[in-house]
């Protein structure tokens, strides 16, 4: 574990230390490196914990998201150079260093063996993304949208901290390998229900249940483009990982407190993509079309069958790449028009034909086209929840029609259609971009053929 953390630590020196000529190249390729070294966690082992210390913990749900995790820092300091060009050095570096002190707190969150560590990760990665947002953001509305997003996250957070401490009074521990162990310890008393309505309702807000994801949509629009990647694709996941560890605790069927969290996730699903179909903004479609993957997720982990949990593992994983790379071919469209309204950015395929090609394959991946691990992930959530009630059935088929129709509609208006007249000369593609949509796509291509790295099951 310490192989990963220490040099994802010491990236902080040398972004204050690399000359300025050298700063992206040094900070790109040495979180590369250490990207390449994190792939060993999805090496298979006998033993349910690799690297089981006092503190961490890597077992199969957390492997993938620590990779993931790993592999994104790099593309979050290449999406974001162009835009921190005119920037003088300190601010790069200041830049740099917000960006790269996120990653050791998500790598201890993802790994964390205890259940308090957890709590004090989950909570500290709150602090850089809302510098990213609250400084780097495009429009003066950017403190807004960070005040909603600390306010959200700490009105639900406090009660999972009692929570916290009060199951620690009960149980007397909080590690997770003992508390395996243990049978679960909630039971049908008043105190019961409300700390499980805690514990769980602190994860609904970080990967955002409808009707508690208002933060979403304004944050993302909001944000530079490497803090729309990084809550994109590492926060929401957080929220999913981190009710999948404390269903442990608690299990929400003995309560009957499964039925209102499915019941908005699948019901958020739907209207999410509706309200896609009329969205103005990209960045909001994007970020509104996360909401309703994310709610199947949802859904999911709240019926806790194998099936149920393995395609949540794998939509969790293939939804990080491909909203991640959503988000990055939205921000090239910012960066030459300076719009994100899609009438004003219309008709780019003639001019851009490239970024059309990588544009029509994330679309694809995002609308779960065969064969790819979206497809397989929603047909695993679909199957499992049709077993839990057939009615399901109706929501999710909607959700995914919904899905595909906006898909499209995103599609067809950023790619096709007359050229708006104010456009008259466009920057063309660089091969860095290039570079960073390849390596969005690579790993979902290559996911296709081994997807049971990503599935969650024991290997």
């Amino acid at each position: 574990m310490l192989k990963i953390i220490l040099p994802t630590i010491m990236l902080l020196p040398l972004t204050i230390l690399s000359p300025h000529k050298h700063l992206w190249t040094n900070t790109t390729t040495h979180s590369l490196l250490i990207a390449t070294i994190s792939l060993q966690w999805l090496v298979p082992t006998y033993y349910p914990s690799k690297g089981l210390t006092h503190w961490t913990s890597v077992d199969q749900i957390s492997s993938p998201l620590l990779v993931l995790s790993c592999w994104l820092l790099p593309l979050m300091l290449m999406a974001s150079q162009n835009h921190l060009e005119q920037e003088p050095t300190v601010r790069k570096r200041m830049f740099i260093s917000t960006v790269i002190t996120v990653q050791p707190f998500i790598l201890l969150a993802f790994s964390a063996s205890e259940l308090m560590l957890f709590y004090i990760a989950f909570e500290a990665t709150l602090i850089p993304t809302l510098i990213l947002i609250t400084r780097w953001g495009n429009q003066p509305e950017r403190l807004n949208a960070g005040i909603y997003l600390l306010f959200y996250t700490l009105a639900s957070s406090l009660p999972l901290l009692i929570t916290i401490l009060h199951l620690h009074n009960q149980i007397g521990t909080l590690y997770f390998p003992m508390l395996k162990l243990s049978h679960p310890t909630m039971n049908n008393s008043w105190t019961g229900l409300v700390s499980s309505l805690a514990l769980l309702l602190a994860f609904m807000v970080k990967s955002p249940l409808y009707g508690l994801h208002l933060w979403l949509p304004k944050a993302h629009v909001e944000a530079p483009i490497a803090g729309s990647m990084l809550l994109a694709a590492l926060f929401l996941k957080l929220g999913g990982y981190g009710i999948m560890r404390v269903t442990i605790l608690v299990d929400p069927s003995t309560n009957n407190l499964h039925y209102p969290f499915i019941t908005l996730a699948l019901w958020g699903a739907v209207m999410t993509s509706a309200i896609c179909l009329r969205q103005i903004d990209l960045k909001s479609l994007i970020a509104y079309s996360s909401v309703s993957h994310m709610g199947l997720v949802i859904a999911a982990t709240m019926i806790q069958t194998q099936w149920a949990f393995s395609g949540a593992m794998i939509l969790m994983i293939s939804h990080g790449l491909t909203s991640s790379m959503l988000f990055c071919l939205a921000n090239t469209n910012y960066e030459r028009t300076h719009s994100r309204i899609l009438l004003l950015t219309r008709g780019l395929q003639p001019l851009l034909p490239l970024m059309a090609t990588w544009w029509l394959l994330a679309n694809l991946t995002n609308m779960a086209l065969p064969p790819t691990t979206n497809l397989m992930a929603e047909l695993t959530i679909v199957v499992a929840l049709f077993n839990w009630s057939p009615l399901t059935i109706i929501l999710t088929g909607t959700t995914i029609v919904l899905t595909a129709s906006y898909t499209l509609h995103m599609l067809i208006t950023t790619q096709r259609g007359a050229l708006p007249s104010h456009i008259t000369s466009i920057q063309n593609s660089s091969t860095r971009e290039h570079l960073l949509m390849a390596l969005h796509m690579i790993p979902m291509i290559l996911l296709i053929f081994k997807p049971e790295l990503i599935s969650g099951i024991p290997m």
